[in-house]
């Protein structure tokens, strides 16, 4: 508990203009923003309702896209000239910025939408000159259209650079389609103002260096971490600790981490050798004529050895073109001290270097300069855990080219989702654990084997509400973000999820017991996961024929059985709810308002604002609250599938009276007794205008049955979200 508040931190600050605090509606701040449950309509896209990417990319000549890419790397462009002729740092930058947004907490960021090309992504300060590299990719994504995305091509792009400079590739997967709007859900921080400090009011910092979740960049407009030291100010130990902490939130560990910085840093170089204070603004502040550019210098050359980009100036190794184990051998056999760049910006400079391991100048082969190190590459030398993994990479090149290119692989395609969601020749064979492998399920049953399942579970003792909860909270888990989670393959029985507090371990395993016996005395084929699922679907149709419906909820076999040794546990740890308002469901008392950890949830979930309501008033009158609570359980006929709740909640002879933070007392106005009780998450569907529609819609008399039709479809999509063989 936050004690000087008197509210739990809630481990998900989403802070995702979840109210209207935009210029776009100053007039009530307080008022539930629902845009992002709306984002990305398809109105937004150019392209056909039928387009299909999967059946467009899969007609690409990959091997030829693919030389294409490597073509491009050494075609240097006088309006932005290649360094020592060779684009590959950039190319692999642009793409590194493009996945290293994502962060494990909410799954958002990261590659997979190529969101890169929006604000305020696109105009970050760490992105800066990047939209240089998309500009020269454009050619390419002009020749091949929409069967290659963005997103695709810049993480393709990362790949052909590597491999042009002489690293094979761990893999490539396609299957990135592209968003079109920028992606307004994602909270970046709550700075008012770009690189601000640590002791900056509105500081994503709390304690004695406690970073905010789900935060993982250092300051507003960087992917990491400060690369001249924590606020600027050089000392590796304190800036291990943040990179540490900031790739431990991109699912990276402290091997995986020294890789991908030593990796990243073999090739290329770092822009400063100018007056930064001659650029111009970012691309979303620039003029009409400057289309799309930003960062332009109009005073001076400002390209090519004269690029200002982050301020530090020079490259890390000997040999910045190609791969080796240079970065290792200067990093760890040198002396450094700090050093200003020409731009002003603190490097790390080798002491008394020899001339043969001082890289030639980026567009003079006759001069050399020296090689430059940041703080965060210091920090590899001076903390004894990374120093450790670096020494044992320069010892073994080979191991070091291995982990690198896994981890690579793993920052490209984290967000990218389950591995039946890959496209191309160049996917690799090896199943590895953070793609959260299931086993595939060809196993169908016909009609009367689904019959006989069903009746077996009404016959059973156990509730159907029990039924229905466990078949929600073994979906409820999918993220559209990063694709994680979901019912299929029923991890909700795998540790850590069986005993997570969300998931009532005690009736959970009831309702598991009763399942595996049902499975056992039908001798049947099919998998608990889509078991769990089907029992939640027969509980809903039995409450449909209590409110006289005859229904058959759809439901599609196929859903795979994973095993505990296939489950990554602390991987699955960032997935644990810790509120669900369709459960009317809070763990503690947050700072952020009950309603708005309703929206982080149900934009997670893909829901839009409709499905969410018809959602909330079909399980509250099914009775699956959490811990059986009657906050919201507006029926005096519990188990039915009606639309009561939404005519109480409309209802005019009740008023609403608060008792605390998240309870109200619903009162007959006529007698003044106590009718229902409710939370935020309930009254704010009567409260906020829009919501209030959708409740009005379904409360009509007329609308008994267009309820059912639709919560049945929403209920269904919850189901199959995670359902990628079904699209």
């Amino acid at each position: 508990m936050n004690s000087s508040q008197g509210k739990g931190v809630c481990p998900v600050m989403h802070g995702a203009n979840t109210t209207q605090q935009s210029k776009q509606n100053q007039w009530w701040p307080k008022s539930l923003n629902l845009d992002i449950l709306h984002q990305h309509d398809t109105k937004t896209s150019p392209l056909a309702k039928d387009f299909n990417y999967k059946q467009a990319f899969n007609t690409l000549d990959l091997e030829t896209v693919k030389q294409d890419l490597k073509d491009l790397m050494t075609q240097s462009q006088s309006w932005w000239p290649a360094d020592w002729g060779h684009y590959g740092g950039l190319m692999i930058r642009l793409a590194w910025h493009s996945a290293g947004t994502y962060r494990i907490a909410d799954g958002r960021g990261g590659a997979s939408r190529g969101s890169q090309r929006f604000a305020p992504l696109n105009s970050w300060p760490d992105n800066g000159n990047l939209d240089k590299a998309r500009r020269l990719l454009w050619p390419i994504k002009k020749r091949y259209g929409d069967a290659l995305s963005w997103a695709d091509l810049i993480i393709l792009a990362g790949n052909m650079a590597y491999e042009s400079m002489g690293l094979k590739m761990f893999g490539f997967a396609g299957g990135r389609e592209d968003v079109w709007t920028p992606e307004i859900d994602t909270y970046w921080g709550a700075e008012k103002e770009w690189l601000a400090t640590s002791d900056t009011e509105n500081s994503r910092y709390s304690g004695e260096r406690d970073l905010d979740n789900p935060l993982a960049a250092v300051m507003m407009g960087l992917i990491y971490v400060n690369p001249e030291g924590v606020d600027g100010k050089p000392d590796p130990i304190k800036t291990a600790h943040d990179v540490r902490i900031t790739f431990a939130r991109m699912a990276m560990n402290d091997e995986e981490t020294v890789a991908l910085a030593a990796g990243g840093h073999t090739v290329g170089k770092c822009h400063g050798n100018g007056d930064a204070s001659q650029l111009g603004a970012e691309p979303e502040a620039g003029e009409l004529e400057d289309q799309g550019f930003g960062w332009l210098n109009k005073q001076q050359r400002g390209i090519g050895a004269d690029a200002v980009t982050s301020g530090l100036e020079g490259a890390w190794t000997t040999n910045p073109t190609q791969w080796d184990n240079g970065y290792f051998h200067l990093l760890l056999n040198y002396d450094w001290w700090m050093q200003k760049s020409p731009a002003g910006a603190w490097q790390w400079e080798p002491v008394n270097i020899k001339p043969e391991d001082m890289p030639v100048d980026a567009e003079d082969p006759t001069k050399r300069q020296n090689p430059i190190m940041t703080d965060a590459d210091m920090a590899l030398k001076f903390d004894p855990q990374y120093r450790k993994i670096a020494e044992k990479f320069y010892q073994d090149p080979a191991y070091f080219a291995d982990v690198f290119t896994r981890a690579w692989f793993k920052l490209t395609h984290r967000d990218l989702g389950p591995k039946t969601r890959y496209l191309g020749a160049d996917i690799p064979a090896e199943e590895l654990i953070w793609q959260d492998p299931i086993p595939l399920n060809s196993n169908r049953l016909d009609a009367s084997e689904l019959t006989s399942l069903k009746q077996a579970i009404l016959a059973s003792d156990v509730s159907p509400s029990e039924f229905i909860i466990t078949a929600w909270d073994s979906a409820r888990t999918y993220r559209g973000s990063d694709r994680r989670g979901g019912a299929n393959g029923a991890r909700i029985q795998l540790a850590p999820q069986s005993s997570w507090q969300g998931n009532e371990p005690e009736q959970l395993t009831k309702v598991l017991t009763a399942l595996r016996q049902i499975q056992s005395q039908l001798n049947s084929s099919i998998s608990m996961a889509d078991l769990i699922v089907l029992a939640g679907n027969t509980a809903i149709e039995h409450a449909a024929q209590l409110a006289g419906c005859q229904v058959e909820v759809p439901f599609a076999q196929g859903r795979g059985d994973a095993s505990q040794e296939n489950t990554d546990e602390h991987s699955f740890e960032v997935l644990e709810p810790l509120h669900d308002g369709f459960r009317n469901w809070l763990k503690a008392d947050y700072r952020v308002s009950a309603e708005e950890l309703l929206l982080e949830r149900s934009q997670l979930m893909q829901l839009t604002a409709a499905e969410m309501t018809v959602l909330i008033g079909g399980m509250r009158v099914l009775g699956t609250n959490y811990a059986g609570t009657e906050h919201g359980v507006f029926t005096d006929n519990i188990g039915v599938l009606s639309n009561d709740f939404f005519v109480n909640l409309t209802d005019m002879n009740y008023s609403w009276q608060p008792k605390s933070d998240n309870l109200y007392h619903i009162l007959d106005r006529e007698s003044g007794k106590l009718k229902w009780t409710a939370t935020r998450v309930d009254l704010v569907l009567g409260s906020n205008a829009i919501l209030r529609s959708y409740c009005e819609h379904y409360a009509q008399d007329t609308s008994k049955q267009k309820f059912i039709n639709d919560f049945i479809n929403a209920w269904v999509k919850v189901m199959n979200a995670d359902r990628f063989d079904l699209a």
